[in-house]
Protein backbone atom coordinates (compact mmCIF):
# COMPACT_ATOMS: atom_id res chain seq x y z
CA UNK A 1 0.00 0.00 0.00
CA UNK A 2 1.22 3.36 -1.10
CA UNK A 3 2.16 5.98 1.42
CA UNK A 4 1.82 8.96 -0.49
CA UNK A 5 -1.46 10.88 -0.78
CA UNK A 6 -1.62 11.09 -4.32
CA UNK A 7 -0.82 7.47 -4.54
CA UNK A 8 -3.20 6.49 -2.38
CA UNK A 9 -5.51 8.20 -4.38
CA UNK A 10 -4.69 6.48 -7.24
CA UNK A 11 -5.34 3.03 -5.93
CA UNK A 12 -8.64 3.73 -4.82
CA UNK A 13 -9.89 5.67 -8.39
CA UNK A 14 -8.37 2.27 -10.13
CA UNK A 15 -10.00 0.28 -8.17
CA UNK A 16 -13.25 2.23 -9.02
CA UNK A 17 -12.69 2.19 -12.45
CA UNK A 18 -11.54 -1.29 -12.32
CA UNK A 19 -15.19 -2.16 -11.30
CA UNK A 20 -16.88 -0.28 -13.42
CA UNK A 21 -14.99 -1.60 -16.50
CA UNK A 22 -16.03 -5.17 -15.46
CA UNK A 23 -19.11 -4.35 -14.87
CA UNK A 24 -19.53 -2.50 -19.03
CA UNK A 25 -17.71 -5.73 -20.14
CA UNK A 26 -19.70 -8.59 -18.36
CA UNK A 27 -23.00 -6.84 -19.80
CA UNK A 28 -21.47 -6.72 -23.32
CA UNK A 29 -20.54 -10.52 -22.99
CA UNK A 30 -23.66 -11.24 -21.84
CA UNK A 31 -25.75 -9.39 -24.86
CA UNK A 32 -23.40 -11.47 -27.20
CA UNK A 33 -23.94 -14.78 -25.68
CA UNK A 34 -27.56 -14.19 -25.86
CA UNK A 35 -27.38 -13.30 -29.54
CA UNK A 36 -25.04 -16.84 -29.76
CA UNK A 37 -27.47 -18.66 -28.07
CA UNK A 38 -30.55 -17.65 -30.38
CA UNK A 39 -28.27 -18.66 -33.38
CA UNK A 40 -27.52 -21.54 -31.98
CA UNK A 41 -31.35 -22.58 -31.28
CA UNK A 42 -31.58 -21.45 -35.01
CA UNK A 43 -34.10 -18.69 -34.17
CA UNK A 44 -33.54 -16.24 -36.33
CA UNK A 45 -36.28 -13.62 -35.53
CA UNK A 46 -35.11 -13.67 -32.01
CA UNK A 47 -31.61 -13.25 -33.32
CA UNK A 48 -32.23 -10.23 -35.35
CA UNK A 49 -34.37 -9.23 -32.20
CA UNK A 50 -30.61 -9.66 -30.12
CA UNK A 51 -28.30 -7.89 -32.53
CA UNK A 52 -29.29 -4.49 -32.00
CA UNK A 53 -28.91 -5.11 -28.53
CA UNK A 54 -25.55 -6.61 -28.93
CA UNK A 55 -24.47 -4.07 -31.08
CA UNK A 56 -25.10 -1.13 -29.16
CA UNK A 57 -23.72 -2.82 -25.51
CA UNK A 58 -20.58 -3.55 -27.88
CA UNK A 59 -20.67 0.02 -28.91
CA UNK A 60 -21.09 1.41 -25.32
CA UNK A 61 -17.91 -0.53 -24.21
CA UNK A 62 -16.50 1.54 -27.04
CA UNK A 63 -17.03 4.64 -25.88
CA UNK A 64 -16.08 4.08 -22.52
CA UNK A 65 -12.84 2.87 -23.41
CA UNK A 66 -13.41 -0.89 -21.80
CA UNK A 67 -12.34 -2.37 -25.62
CA UNK A 68 -10.62 -1.38 -28.65
CA UNK A 69 -12.81 0.33 -31.79
CA UNK A 70 -11.05 -2.15 -34.20
CA UNK A 71 -12.17 -5.26 -31.41
CA UNK A 72 -15.71 -4.14 -31.45
CA UNK A 73 -15.23 -3.85 -35.20
CA UNK A 74 -14.40 -7.43 -35.45
CA UNK A 75 -16.93 -8.51 -33.11
CA UNK A 76 -20.33 -6.73 -34.54
CA UNK A 77 -19.20 -7.71 -38.03
CA UNK A 78 -18.93 -11.56 -36.79
CA UNK A 79 -22.24 -11.10 -35.65
CA UNK A 80 -23.80 -9.61 -38.49
CA UNK A 81 -21.76 -12.79 -40.21
CA UNK A 82 -23.97 -15.06 -38.93
CA UNK A 83 -27.33 -13.80 -38.13
CA UNK A 84 -26.68 -13.41 -42.16
CA UNK A 85 -25.85 -17.44 -42.37
CA UNK A 86 -28.57 -18.08 -40.31
CA UNK A 87 -31.28 -16.21 -42.37
CA UNK A 88 -29.66 -17.78 -45.96
CA UNK A 89 -29.35 -21.19 -44.61
CA UNK A 90 -25.60 -21.78 -44.93
CA UNK A 91 -25.37 -22.02 -41.13
CA UNK A 92 -26.29 -25.08 -40.13
CA UNK A 93 -26.15 -25.98 -36.36
CA UNK A 94 -25.36 -28.70 -35.25
CA UNK A 95 -28.34 -30.03 -32.87
CA UNK A 96 -26.01 -30.09 -29.49
CA UNK A 97 -26.12 -33.39 -27.18
CA UNK A 98 -27.33 -32.61 -23.61
CA UNK A 99 -23.42 -32.43 -21.65
CA UNK A 100 -25.40 -33.37 -18.85
CA UNK A 101 -26.81 -36.54 -20.03
CA UNK A 102 -23.57 -37.43 -21.78
CA UNK A 103 -21.93 -37.24 -18.55
CA UNK A 104 -23.88 -38.75 -16.80
CA UNK A 105 -24.06 -41.99 -19.35
CA UNK A 106 -20.30 -41.51 -19.17
CA UNK A 107 -19.90 -42.01 -15.48
CA UNK A 108 -22.60 -44.85 -15.80
CA UNK A 109 -20.00 -46.57 -18.06
CA UNK A 110 -17.11 -45.76 -16.23
CA UNK A 111 -18.86 -47.01 -12.81
CA UNK A 112 -19.14 -50.38 -15.19
CA UNK A 113 -15.81 -50.86 -15.87
CA UNK A 114 -14.78 -50.43 -12.32
CA UNK A 115 -17.01 -52.52 -11.30
CA UNK A 116 -15.62 -55.39 -13.84
CA UNK A 117 -12.29 -54.46 -13.15
CA UNK A 118 -13.17 -55.51 -9.12
CA UNK A 119 -14.72 -58.40 -9.91
CA UNK A 120 -11.52 -59.28 -12.36
CA UNK A 121 -9.11 -58.75 -9.94
CA UNK A 122 -11.53 -60.73 -6.75
CA UNK A 123 -11.15 -63.46 -9.50
CA UNK A 124 -7.62 -63.07 -9.65
CA UNK A 125 -7.10 -63.35 -6.12
CA UNK A 126 -9.25 -66.18 -5.18
CA UNK A 127 -7.31 -68.22 -8.20
CA UNK A 128 -4.07 -67.12 -7.11
CA UNK A 129 -5.19 -68.21 -3.62
CA UNK A 130 -6.67 -71.22 -4.38
CA UNK A 131 -3.12 -72.09 -6.90
CA UNK A 132 -1.24 -71.09 -3.10
CA UNK A 133 -3.20 -73.36 -0.84
CA UNK A 134 -2.88 -76.09 -2.77
CA UNK A 135 0.46 -76.19 -2.66
CA UNK A 136 0.44 -75.12 0.81
CA UNK A 137 -1.72 -78.69 1.44
CA UNK A 138 0.45 -80.68 -0.12
CA UNK A 139 3.64 -79.09 1.62
CA UNK A 140 1.72 -79.78 4.88
CA UNK A 141 0.18 -83.18 3.84
CA UNK A 142 3.96 -84.00 2.74
CA UNK A 143 5.34 -82.80 6.09
CA UNK A 144 2.88 -84.54 8.05
CA UNK A 145 3.90 -87.50 6.04
CA UNK A 146 7.62 -87.09 6.65
CA UNK A 147 6.83 -86.89 10.42
CA UNK A 148 4.77 -90.01 10.40
CA UNK A 149 8.12 -91.45 8.38
CA UNK A 150 10.82 -91.21 11.24
CA UNK A 151 8.27 -92.24 13.92
CA UNK A 152 8.39 -95.48 11.80
CA UNK A 153 12.26 -95.16 10.88
CA UNK A 154 12.99 -94.48 14.32
CA UNK A 155 11.14 -98.12 15.80
CA UNK A 156 13.27 -100.06 13.22
CA UNK A 157 16.24 -97.87 14.59
CA UNK A 158 15.40 -98.95 17.42
CA UNK A 159 14.50 -102.83 16.76
CA UNK A 160 17.62 -102.64 14.49
CA UNK A 161 20.08 -101.62 17.67
CA UNK A 162 18.17 -103.86 19.63
CA UNK A 163 19.14 -106.38 17.25
CA UNK A 164 22.56 -107.01 17.51
CA UNK A 165 22.41 -106.56 21.27
CA UNK A 166 19.69 -110.29 20.82
CA UNK A 167 21.98 -111.51 18.25
CA UNK A 168 24.95 -111.10 20.45
CA UNK A 169 22.82 -112.55 23.33
CA UNK A 170 21.62 -115.28 21.34
CA UNK A 171 25.14 -116.00 20.33
CA UNK A 172 26.44 -115.97 23.71
CA UNK A 173 24.25 -118.30 24.50
CA UNK A 174 24.77 -120.51 21.95
CA UNK A 175 28.28 -120.48 22.68
CA UNK A 176 27.95 -121.27 26.44
CA UNK A 177 25.27 -124.36 25.53
CA UNK A 178 28.06 -126.10 23.73
CA UNK A 179 30.64 -125.41 26.67
CA UNK A 180 27.66 -126.57 29.46
CA UNK A 181 27.10 -129.72 27.01
CA UNK A 182 30.85 -130.37 27.25
CA UNK A 183 30.60 -129.71 30.77
CA UNK A 184 27.68 -131.73 31.46
CA UNK A 185 29.23 -134.56 29.26
CA UNK A 186 32.56 -134.25 30.89
CA UNK A 187 31.14 -134.50 33.80
CA UNK A 188 29.15 -137.48 33.85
Amino acid sequence: MPSIKSAIKRVKVTEKKTLRNRMVYHEMMTAVKKFKKAVASNDAEGAEKLLPVAVSEIDAAVGKGVIHKNNAARKKSRLAGQLRDLKSGKLVVAVKVDTNARAAAKAAKLAAEREQAKREAAEKAAAKTLKEEKPAKEKKAKKEKAEEKPEKAEKPAKEKAEKPAKEKAEKADKAEKPAKEKAAKDGK
